[in-house]
């Protein structure tokens, strides 16, 4: 049984950039979200959710007509780069960045919406700017959502195999992923190999999973004895 730690390496690489971008991202979009009063922001949260439900085929396939030769884009690309973004690392990091953008969303939202709107009446009574309450208020108290966003989109680019593969293809050491490289070894029924990457990735996403839900019951626990003891 022989590991691809090269795979393993570029995935995880892949997945740190991803959730390091999407927390940027995604922390404006979910404040939105959750303030925002708009009649039409249902119409936002579907596109939002769109990856969730769209077969991850589908979403590469027009991920890579986008980053291709034949889009504005791809001939931009292709003009300074000289070759387009499909097939290559930046268009694994774009793909998964689109794919993952609800699990970061979502959760960041839940989360802000949870807060206390008395709290945030008490701040702007206090004289505080919509900028300050959202850094002393909302963040704080939102922190186990957002933990929990980010893991599960660390999680969920860890394990990306449809839209990687459509953008990415598979080329070793450049957009070969784990998933990819898993299926691969079943093609050539190397069922060994295949087993022991599943193995590794079950084990990595599952330790990740169960120390961010691990510490943020700690911090509940904590809050909940704070108010008990405010009382």
């Amino acid at each position: 049984m022989s590991i691809n730690w090269q795979a393993f390496w570029l995935t995880l690489e892949l997945a740190v950039l991803v959730s390091a971008i999407l927390f940027v991202l995604a922390l404006p979009i979910a404040y939105w979200l959750a303030f925002s009063r708009a009649r039409w922001k249902f119409f936002i949260e579907a596109i939002l959710a769109l990856p969730i439900v769209l077969p991850p085929t589908v979403l590469g396939f027009y991920l890579l007509v986008a980053l291709g030769s034949r889009s504005p884009l791809g001939r931009w690309c292709l003009s300074l780069t000289g070759h387009t973004l499909a097939f290559t690392f930046t268009g694994l990091v774009i793909g998964s960045i689109l794919y993952s953008l609800p699990f970061s969303v979502q959760p960041f939202a839940a989360s802000f919406s949870s807060v206390d709107p008395k709290l945030l009446s008490a701040s702007a009574t206090l004289g505080a700017s919509s900028r300050r309450t959202f850094f002393r208020v909302v963040l704080p108290l939102s922190l186990p959502g957002l933990v929990t966003g980010v893991a599960l989109t660390f999680a969920h680019t860890m394990g990306e195999f449809g839209v990687v593969l459509m953008v990415g293809g598979n080329i070793p050491g450049v957009t070969r992923t784990v998933s990819i490289d898993i299926y691969d070894q079943v093609e050539a029924a190397n069922y060994a190999s295949a087993n022991g990457m599943a193995l590794l990735l079950l084990a990595f996403c599952f330790t990740v999973l169960a120390i961010v839900y691990g510490v943020n019951r700690k911090k509940v626990n904590q809050r909940l004895l704070t108010m008990a003891a405010a009382k």
